[in-house]
């Protein structure tokens, strides 16, 4: 009887082959680089940055919980409040932007510089208190009328802090093509040379919101492109919620978070940067409470927890009120998350059905979501089974062998 066999030099080259798109595979998605995800990004104007902003919104959005108790108890599903009062009271922000784009405005060289300066001094007061956690600006964007001035305005910030502290990370609004992503790559590389920094110091954000940076003229949709073309140095790709849906036609009236144009483009950001380590942000919210707070305090919440179950973990915010809702809806999220998870993971790990057949990728995204709830505060890792150690999580997450 005949035996099938591949001839060995047919194997030899098509292990060759299946090699180089192994690497090519690893170099385009390498998964999670082991950084915790903030829940949101808080913004604020460089003519109102100093270094107490950070306090002060936490107190301004504790004496509006306080205000609040009624309503908030309501949206409370898990007995959170309490958690979420202390965490303003402590750490209210886990990451902010200093804003020289649509929350400054166009100033005077003489001014823009000014307030650069200062907001390299705040930064750095920041990356000494260790809160936030990361920070950074946004700053001007790329087009040719725009250029000159965000990078003299990037420059005087990063001269203001005296270095680049871990945590600091910089947000490029309206991008709309691989080239600025590669520009902005090469731009970093050079600042590191002429300044003496080690490679690879900075890292920025591409903010998404125009049309073009999701099909572009040529048919393609080119976030993938734009993330390859960053050279590793782009770390998350926000939302911009309004420039995106007016581009797009839609009526101001219309314009949300939760509009049909904005689900298709966060959709599209959420595929081409899955598995590859970059994070994805959604954006905000111009209801603020001013006006009429049970309306904006319950859309906020119902916006917080919509993105969650979409798997955008992190989002806008823009003023102290947002705070509130963000942590209690990301509370709430992942409390239950943890809750339906625990017990099909402990069920996984012995072999026991429990009433669900889980495989190994959703063992994965199960630990995943433990992992993010532990990070942001939701629950301590005192709470969860023995067996499910934060260690035992990881090996999960990253399908490695248990120990």
């Amino acid at each position: 009887m005949t035996s099938t066999r591949l001839p060995e030099n047919v194997r030899a080259r098509i292990e060759s082959m299946l090699d180089s798109v192994d690497a090519e595979l690893q170099a385009h998605y390498p998964g999670p680089d082991g950084r915790d995800q903030p829940i949101h990004t808080a913004y604020v104007g460089a003519d109102r940055a100093t270094v107490e902003t950070p306090k002060e919104w936490g107190a301004a959005a504790v004496e509006l919980l306080d205000s609040q108790q009624t309503l908030l108890s309501e949206l409370d599903a898990t007995g959170s409040l309490a958690a979420v009062r202390t965490r303003l009271e402590q750490e209210p922000i886990q990451d902010m932007r200093i804003d020289f784009e649509d929350g400054y405005g166009f100033r005077s060289d003489a001014e823009e510089d000014a307030a650069a300066a200062n907001a390299g001094a705040v930064l750095g007061a920041w990356a000494n208190n260790g809160a936030p956690h990361s920070f950074g600006i946004r700053m001007k964007g790329l087009a040719g009328n725009e250029r000159r001035r965000a990078l003299r305005t990037l420059e005087l910030v990063l001269d203001g802090m005296g270095g680049v502290p871990e945590g600091f990370v910089f947000t490029v609004p309206k991008i709309r093509s691989a080239g600025q992503a590669a520009a902005l790559a090469a731009m970093c590389e050079g600042i590191e040379r002429g300044s003496g920094l080690a490679e690879g110091t900075l890292r920025f954000e591409l903010q998404i919101e125009s049309p073009q940076a999701i099909i572009a003229a040529d048919g393609t949709a080119p976030i993938a492109t734009m993330i390859a073309a960053s050279g590793q140095r782009c770390s998350a790709l926000h939302f911009g919620t309004y420039d995106y849906t007016a581009a797009c036609g839609v009526a101001a009236t219309d314009q949300a978070l939760d509009h049909p144009a904005a689900d298709f483009a966060k959709s599209v950001m959420q595929v081409a940067a899955a598995q590859t380590g970059v994070w994805i942000c959604d954006g905000s919210t111009q209801i603020v409470p001013d006006g009429d707070p049970e309306f904006a305090l319950r859309n906020h919440h119902r916006l917080v927890g919509r993105a969650l179950t979409r798997g955008y973990y992190q989002g806008w915010d823009m003023h102290p009120a947002h705070l509130v809702t963000r942590w209690l809806a990301t509370y709430d999220f992942f409390r239950k998350a943890i809750d339906v998870a625990v017990p099909r993971l402990e069920a996984y790990l012995d072999r026991r059905s429990g009433g669900v057949m889980d495989e190994p990728a959703t063992a994965e995204a199960l630990a995943a979501t433990v992992l993010r709830g532990l990070s942001c505060g939701a629950r301590t890792a005192g709470e969860l089974p023995a067996q499910l150690t934060p260690e035992t999580l990881r090996a999960l997450v990253a399908r490695t062998p248990l120990s």
